[in-house]
């Protein structure tokens, strides 16, 4: 089986990459302004017996998204599974947010994963077979201060999530969704060791999450162990958002 997923340099895109190599499944790891950390990912996955390759690419950008999803059948064969994780973090006043930020985040984070989805699923629906899992996070179920624009692009994934799996059950394929609650990687980094130290001991489970904990969230929802699940959001955040 072949999954394609976006922002798979780093953070959780990485260890869904890796988790998904280590199931037996082959890995197209799309990224944009990471190449080097894709490369090297795919050369280890490779060395490790795994068939990967890294496709680079703007995933906002149409003809891009059709580049990557070329590449990566011709490498790998037919796209089984699609996790739409690219995104970026912005934390700023709302009133402070330009025209071009909004525009660039609703572009990569919601966009992005509606030109993906509409490149994977011609394929899906011809072997009446598929799976897509979207990258939210618990401020697209909450909300939060200073990250409206982010907000509104991870509430939007759940919205399309939610959709598509009515749309597109007929024809057998999944979508779901996971939301992350905070999560240990470079994009929460910013947040600094105070802001995060505070909500780890807010979270029940007295920590903030690893990219591998919420991996596993996506290798769940995209693989034949969820053959009956769809439409769902899927939110791996320690007891944070209960």
């Amino acid at each position: 089986m072949v999954v394609f997923i976006t922002g798979a340099s780093r953070g959780i895109g990485r260890a869904a990459a890796r988790l998904f190599a280590r199931e037996g499944w082959r890995v197209a790891a799309g990224s944009l302004r990471h190449r080097e950390e894709a490369e090297d990912l795919c050369r280890a996955l490779r060395e490790e017996g795994c068939d990967a390759c890294a496709v680079c690419g703007d995933v906002a950008d149409r003809e891009a998204v059709n580049r990557m999803f070329d590449e990566a059948e011709r490498r790998l064969g037919p796209v089984d599974a699609l996790v739409n994780n690219a995104g970026f973090a912005m934390q700023k006043l709302f009133q402070d947010t330009s025209p071009q930020e909004w525009e660039r985040m609703l572009a990569v984070t919601l966009t992005g994963a509606y030109h993906c989805c509409q490149r994977a699923l011609p394929g899906m629906l011809a072997r009446k077979r598929g799976s897509i899992v979207n990258v939210s996070s618990i401020w697209g179920l909450t909300g939060a201060s200073c990250e409206a624009a982010y907000s509104a692009a991870k509430a939007g994934l759940i919205g399309l999530t939610k959709g598509l799996a009515k749309e597109l059950g007929p024809s057998g394929i999944r979508v779901n969704c996971i939301a992350p609650g905070v999560t240990a990687t470079d994009m929460c980094a910013g947040l600094g060791e105070e802001t995060l130290a505070a909500l780890g001991e807010e979270t029940p489970l007295g920590r903030i999450g690893t990219p591998e904990e919420a991996a596993e969230a996506i290798l769940f929802l995209a693989s034949p162990r969820a053959s009956f699940i769809t439409g769902q959001v899927l939110s791996p955040n320690g007891g944070l958002v209960i």
